[in-house]
């Protein structure tokens, strides 16, 4: 585990007050009988945690952090030192005193591990400045920004944003039913769209299930095409585990979730399976251990007859409906000139489903009395119920009316490109769009249609930092969700005409079973300008022929260890776009990459999750190439093992985007000849340590960023030769304790993120003041303080201070 952030965050101080209480209950396990158990499950978590410990009081004391930042921490270990000393004074007979001190001891053993497990977790990759000042109250304000306390070590777990109306009752009933001692493996059932997530998300909050179920409340989500073993890995990577040896197969899987929830706690232990389809209910059996204390809740939009306990969750009752259709269309009760009776009839016509009600509701929202009655004209006259998915697709359908705008509808049915229950990284649409509808590069166009969006209730656009909007343009960790009827409501809408006549092609390939239509003939030809494609990890990338002569995006969507790129890419003359993404656990490693050599207009390259050993293996120049993105990537040598110099290999490249790349341990030299290179940003990379002086060669960079790169140390002297950047980012760049001393130099700068830059502490370098051009500049507090002699001389400048903001949505899960 990374610990550079951890260490820098926590201080000796942290280490000190660990040494104590360790010591302490190693010496008091043998002699205090009454609290041996207890005791001796302690010391077992502190002894794991030596090694994480020791390194972190070595890196802290290499970075000279005060003590005072972790003051609080050693006070609570020297608290919990206490605590096992007084245990020894007690004696065996008196269970007065055990009933006092044992469930203190339990608390402590339970602080120690949420801390290791999730917060320190979120330390090593995390805004340290924001955890040093808040880590005594962090979920609280976690809390407060999501509306609902995600279950300790799962994230996902979000809690209802929006108005929630008529779930009251049902989460009482369902209450009772699962807290009876009988009840195992529970299940709720409801038509898709009726609200079975968000009343689990709510029961989650519930005071009473969080005091029965604690720390041991576990969420996933199936969904259509479940992968055992991803599901498994994923339950150990959230809890901040590893299983004890590589899953194979899903029996391994099975075996290790059980040793997992054996060694999870004495508490109870409630895990969700959300969004079961008919045809996996057999998986919450397998999951059906024989644990004390241990249930199992299963939604699903089938009522699965084999499961004894089932809660059926009703659509809304008509005064519900209108309170929630009301709250969707912005219809203030007589403020609205739009007849009641209509209002009625389109409500009653949403079946009292929640999701359709948000949507079309939405789809309604500001429009003229005349508009609501012809589209009550056009839905056959109010005689429009629905009771099936089918019925429900059918009135999803009629929200889909953006009048001349179908820009935004296109991007609507664009979103079922991607995997179900997958974020969707707005970097990722930003690319396409910008190709297929001409929208700005620098993605505002697109964040503000998919804002349309998340109004009209289609998708949810989350923007993961606050500070974005101090920065422009920086979505990288910005991403979408959407329902998973949302997305079937896409893809339907996506395949009306004949496969060789559709604007988009989305495929999804179960093991080896390709569509009929694509095997019946050795030459499919298809029109489409946007090709999906996504296999699962029994796919044996067999692929067979396809032409696909005007596609534009090609999106590849795997889960294999091994992934050959389709020989037909290498003929897809008009293809710009090109996003490769793994959504298996394990990095994947691509071959067949050289056939990019041969695509003359490919503009735009997006890579996820996968190990790259070079970007070159072309002969080829890449001359189109405009842009490169890796995400969560293994890139080691990538710019580097060339058959031809980089610079060479990609002449007209202009921007490169590596975030979340953990074996980037030096900018690679060669990146420095890229001549045209406008913009580049490296976040999220904890191990990038070194910048070569070569960077300042890069003299048409416009924006250069390094966020939350925790190590680097510095920024190369030679950046005074970029004239031209406009934008720094340098935030949570904890390591950086000074400018460049000739910053100065940097006559067009506009722009400097310097927020969390916790070791900047020396005054700033005198030329600072000849950054005449500088209007923002986006810090901390104690950064501010520095500025201050600065503005005396810049009278235009603007420090903000930036707002602490605690979320963790922009982790990569």
């Amino acid at each position: 585990m990374p610990l550079d952030v951890a260490g820098a965050a926590l201080g000796a101080a942290f280490g000190e007050g660990f040494t104590v209480l360790h010591n302490t209950v190693t010496d008091v396990v043998s002699k205090a009988r009454m609290f041996k158990p207890i005791l001796k499950r302690l010391a077992s978590t502190l002894e794991r945690l030596v090694p994480t410990v020791d390194e972190i009081k070595r890196l802290s004391d290499q970075l000279e952090l005060p003590e005072r930042e972790t003051k609080r921490l050693m006070e609570q270990m020297e608290e919990g030192a206490k605590l096992v000393s007084e245990c020894l004074k007690i004696r065996w007979w008196n269970y007065v005193f055990k009933v006092k001190y044992s469930p203190k001891l339990e608390e402590l053993d339970k602080e120690i591990i949420r801390f290791c497990q999730l917060d320190l977790q979120a330390l090593c990759t995390r805004n340290v400045l924001r955890t040093l000042e808040t880590v005594n109250s962090i979920n609280k304000k976690m809390d407060s920004f999501r509306g609902v306390e995600t279950p300790r070590g799962l994230g996902g777990v979000f809690g209802p944003q929006d108005l929630t109306v008529g779930l009251d009752m049902p989460i009482k009933e369902l209450k009772s039913l699962l807290l009876k001692e009988e009840v195992k493996l529970l299940l709720l059932t409801a038509p898709g769209g009726c609200g079975k997530t968000t009343l689990v998300k709510m029961l989650c909050q519930d005071k009473e299930i969080k005091d029965t179920f604690k720390e041991n409340i576990l969420f996933v989500n199936v969904s259509k095409a479940p992968n055992v073993k991803v599901i498994v890995q994923n339950l150990f990577s959230r809890k901040g585990l590893q299983p004890t040896f590589e899953i194979q197969s899903d029996e391994d899987a099975i075996e290790q979730l059980q040793q997992l929830l054996e060694d999870i706690g004495s508490d109870p232990i409630l895990l969700i399976l959300d969004d079961v389809w008919l045809g996996s209910e057999s998986l919450p059996e397998k999951f059906g251990f024989k644990i004390p204390n241990y249930k199992i809740m299963v939604t699903s939009r089938t009522a699965f007859p084999r499961f004894k306990y089932r809660y059926n969750l009703n659509p809304l009752n008509d005064k519900d409906a209108m309170t929630l259709f009301r709250h969707s269309a912005s219809l203030q009760d007589g403020c609205s000139n739009i007849p009641e009776e209509d209002i009625k009839k389109i409500a009653k016509g949403c079946g009292g489903l929640p999701l359709a009600l948000k949507v079309i509701g939405s789809s309604l929202c500001g429009r003229s009395e005349e508009e609501w009655h012809c589209r009550l004209t056009k839905w056959s006259g109010g005689q429009f119920f629905c009771s099936s998915d089918t019925e429900l697709l059918g009135q999803l359908q009629k929200s889909l009316e953006f009048q001349d705008d179908k820009v935004i509808r296109d991007c609507f049915m664009d979103l079922g490109s991607f995997p179900e229950d997958q974020r969707i990284h707005a970097a990722a649409l930003i690319d396409m769009w910008a190709e297929l509808y001409e929208l700005d590069e620098d993605g505002i166009d697109a964040i503000a249609n998919l804002q349309e969006l998340t109004t009209r209730n289609l998708a949810n656009l989350v923007m993961a930092r606050k500070d974005a909007s101090e920065v422009k343009s920086y979505y990288n960790e910005d991403f979408v969700t959407q329902h998973d009827i949302l997305r079937e409501l896409a893809m339907h809408e996506s395949s009306q005409e004949p496969i060789e006549q559709r604007a988009r092609l989305i495929m999804n390939i179960s093991e080896n079973k390709l569509p009929k239509w694509w095997t019946e003939q050795k030459q499919q030809l298809i029109n489409a300008r946007l090709l999906s494609i996504s296999t699962d990890e029994l796919f044996s990338s067999s692929w067979c022929n396809i032409q696909a002569p005007k596609a534009e995006v090609l999106v590849l969507n795997f889960q294999t260890k091994n992934y050959t790129l389709p020989e037909f890419v290498e003929k897809m003359d008009e293809l710009k776009v090109l996003i490769v993404a793994n959504y298996g656990f394990f990095h994947a490693k691509i071959s067949n990459f050289q056939l990019l050599g041969s695509l003359l207009n490919l503009k735009r390259i997006r890579l996820e999750k996968v190990s790259i050993s070079s970007l070159c293996k072309t002969h080829v120049p890449l001359k189109s190439l405009k842009k490169i993105s890796l995400f969560m990537c293994n890139i080691d040598k990538a710019f580097e093992n060339c058959t031809i110099q980089v610079s060479n290999a990609l002449p007209n490249l202009t921007e490169i985007s590596i975030d979340y790349c953990i074996d980037l341990v030096e900018l690679p030299v060669g990146l420095c000849d890229i001549f045209h290179l406008r913009k580049l940003s490296i976040t999220n990379c904890h191990k990038l340590a070194a910048l070569p002086e070569g960077t300042g060669k890069l003299v048409n960079l416009e924006v250069l960023r390094f966020r939350s790169c925790t190590n680097l140390s510095e920024l190369p002297e030679s950046i005074r030769g970029l004239s031209k950047l406009r934008i720094l980012d340098i935030s949570d760049c904890l390591s950086i304790s000074k400018l460049p001393k000739q910053i100065g130099e940097l006559c067009n700068l506009k722009v400097l993120n310097m927020k969390g830059c916790l070791s900047l502490r020396n005054p700033l370098p005198e030329s600072t003041i000849d950054l005449e051009q500088l209007m923002l500049v986006v810090c901390d507090k104690e950064r501010a303080k520095l500025w201050e002699p600065i503005k005396e001389f810049l009278t235009e400048l603007k420090v903000e201070v930036a707002e602490i903001d605690i979320n963790l949505n922009w982790l990569p899960i």
